[in-house]
């Protein structure tokens, strides 16, 4: 069967491979929706992310570079599915003097002081870009030395807005051990995204796995990337991670040293 549609994720602010997979969808006729909540101010080859897909959709959450507390944007570049979006997210109320209704609809919309919020906010979208972007790079330049910690780099033509500053550990027990060692200090730390075959509702569900989103989330760490994050705050990160592979480096050496004197 031909899927209904594709729904590509710009993960992290990481723009997706756009060129393939809307290759794929104009070979075989399949609608792109473009979650495009976690990418406002990314972009692909100059092209603002939110723009690519049939229907796209921004996020206004209140974890996002610009939020009204909640609630998001849908953007097309076809009126007729906009008008069609406007009139199920306003209750799908016919043109009638009474309540008539011949379509189940929503109440979807924000109020206008919370869309006048979010429409003020855009002016500041790039410093809270640059913001970001600017903790990434205060992290990647600390652990330029820790050769266990990785990030990952933008391709060529790729721009992330960096919404989260993410790493990659060797392992599931380091990054759990920084992730505790971090909350123990009340700094707090996720790992990257539960995979949606991983989640109970969906385990029943068809998948198609290759691993590698398996050993993200194992393996993957979203650290504070506050747009308002300052200096102090990030040293205060970046100094209990060292102290975290300092401790870890000393435990490793000790145990290599007992495990050779028992072999021999």
């Amino acid at each position: 069967k031909k899927p209904k549609a594709i729904i590509s994720v710009h993960l992290y602010g990481m723009p997706y491979k756009v060129d393939e997979v809307h290759k794929i969808a104009k070979a075989y006729n399949i609608p792109v929706l473009e979650d495009s909540a976690e990418a406002l101010g990314s972009t692909y080859n100059s092209i603002k992310c939110g723009t690519f897909g049939d229907i796209s959709i921004l996020s206004f959450n209140g974890n996002k570079i610009i939020t009204t507390s909640g609630g998001g944007a849908l953007v097309t570049k076809d009126i007729k599915i906009k008008e069609k979006a406007v009139f199920l997210a306003t209750q799908a109320r016919d043109q009638a003097v009474e309540y008539l209704h011949s379509s189940i609809g929503y109440n979807y919309r924000l109020s206008n002081v919370l869309a006048g919020i979010g429409r003020g906010q855009m002016e500041v979208l790039d410093d809270r870009v640059a913001a970001r972007r600017a903790n990434y790079e205060h992290y990647k330049n600390s652990f330029r030395n820790i050769e266990e910690i990785k990030f990952v780099d933008e391709p060529e033509g790729y721009y992330s807005n960096r919404w989260l500053s993410c790493i990659l550990t060797p392992s599931e027990e380091i990054r759990e051990g920084i992730r505790t060692s971090l909350d123990a200090l009340n700094i707090e730390t996720r790992p990257l995204w539960k995979p949606m075959h991983q989640q109970p509702i969906f385990k029943d569900a068809p998948k198609y796995l290759n691993g590698v989103s398996d050993d993200l989330f194992k393996k993957g760490l979203c650290l504070p990337s506050g747009s308002n994050l300052t200096d102090i705050e990030l040293n205060r990160v970046t100094s209990a991670i060292k102290t975290y592979f300092r401790a870890w480096l000393k435990n490793y050496y000790k145990t290599y040293q007992i495990n050779m004197l028992q072999s021999g």
